[in-house]
């Protein structure tokens, strides 16, 4: 039986919706906050009266339609998801097939600063023969890749719709895959269980983690590495409640617009390598672009399933298994947790880890020229 067909997409929010929004923002409800303690207990709540002003009176969310609607976009159906992504054919002598993944709290909004240069290098000061015909997918249950009132998708199963989508759909019997956040972990997945298909991984977050059997012989940075991965414990509250009641969460987020943006604003600010100030990383538009696609979409609360799905069926190696795949690794500082290149070799065919000199968790938005670039340098002895 043939794959279906994808269908061209564009953006068009309705105009009631933007009205909406703008009279639930008039009307927040501002909550107290403790003297002198902004960011510290979660979101400031001078700087989220600062993003709202900003997003009633001077965001333009058309200017962010037009951005993505500059892209090629297509909608193709699934047995289990109705399934939106970007697919830009590359302008070079043979453009690498390539599939890109983001994660929670992003979009597919992330990746408009890195599509252009990846897909037509030329025409960014480089190489043609570097192009890559890239796809890039909202992850099943995100943004217009909607799972309303649907059976949610693990990632596990986000793996095996993407494979398809390569493959079955758009032809390519052989490609690369990137990813941060759970983009790590879907491209982890592709090299995993499609390595017929999947012919290397680049990833800015580590997503598997080696069978405790393997972890033997630390060195001095693996030590401190695991020290100081399972003492965190202040940033992960989010990870509790998405991972076992989604669906409580999910009615304050999405009826309020400020909750919303005081829910995802916190991880830009603790999660971009930003100094304190989350506009020296991400811009107000960006931000609120991001935001955007979570409102209009409605799909805050099937966002969330990954988390009570990987709580519940975590990725784990077995004994003596790892990623056979050629693996890079993008080390930014300003991630969750930046792993030693010895813990990262223990679950990748690592060839490449490169050290980052600033840039955090949202790389593609953050630092996309250091992305784009390590991306070239590693893909190139896979063309």
């Amino acid at each position: 039986m043939s794959a279906p067909r994808p269908e061209p997409f564009t953006v068009s929010v309705d105009d009631k919706v933007i009205e909406d929004l703008k009279k639930r923002l008039a009307l927040t409800r501002w909550p107290d906050e403790i003297p002198d303690s902004a960011w510290q207990y979660g979101s400031s709540l001078a700087y989220l009266k600062e993003l709202v002003e900003y997003w009633l009176n001077g965001y333009d969310w058309s200017r962010a339609e037009g951005l993505l609607n500059g892209f090629p976009q297509y909608m193709v159906s699934h047995e289990k998801v109705d399934l939106h992504f970007i697919h830009v054919p590359g302008k070079g002598p043979e453009p690498l097939p390539l599939i890109i993944s983001h994660g929670w709290p992003g979009s597919i909004y992330e990746f408009v600063k890195v599509i252009g240069p990846l897909t037509d290098p030329a025409a960014h000061g480089g190489d043609p023969k570097d192009a890559f015909s890239l796809v890039a997918p909202s992850l099943p249950g995100y943004g217009f890749s909607s799972l309303a009132n649907r059976a949610r998708l693990g990632i596990d199963e986000m793996v095996d719709v993407f494979a398809w989508l390569m493959d079955d759909v758009l032809g390519y019997s052989n490609f690369v895959a990137q990813g941060g956040d759970w983009g790590a972990l879907v491209a982890t997945g592709l090299g995993l269980n499609h390595p017929d298909k999947t012919t290397g991984i680049h990833i800015n977050m580590m997503a598997a983690t080696p069978d405790r059997s393997d972890i033997t012989n630390l060195s001095e940075d693996e030590q401190k590495f695991i020290q100081e991965a399972t003492s965190f414990q202040d940033g992960i509250g989010y990870q509790w409640i998405q991972g076992t009641k989604p669906q409580t969460l999910a009615f304050g987020l999405n009826d309020s617009p400020a909750g919303l943006a005081a829910w995802i604003t916190e991880k830009f600010h603790a999660w971009t390598d930003c100094d304190g100030n989350i506009e020296n990383s991400v811009s107000k538009d960006d931000l609120l672009s991001n935001i955007m696609i979570y409102w209009v979409t409605q799909t805050i609360n099937s966002s969330f399933w990954p988390y009570y799905q990987m709580r519940h069926e975590p990725l784990r190696l077995k004994a003596g298994e790892k990623i056979t795949v050629p693996t890079a690794f993008a080390a930014f500082p300003g991630e969750i947790f930046t792993p030693p290149e010895e813990w990262v070799a223990r679950a990748y065919n690592l060839k490449r880890y490169t050290t980052m000199d600033h840039g955090g968790h949202f790389a593609a938005l953050e630092e996309p020229e250091m992305l784009v670039e390590d991306m070239r340098e590693f893909f190139r002895g896979m063309r």
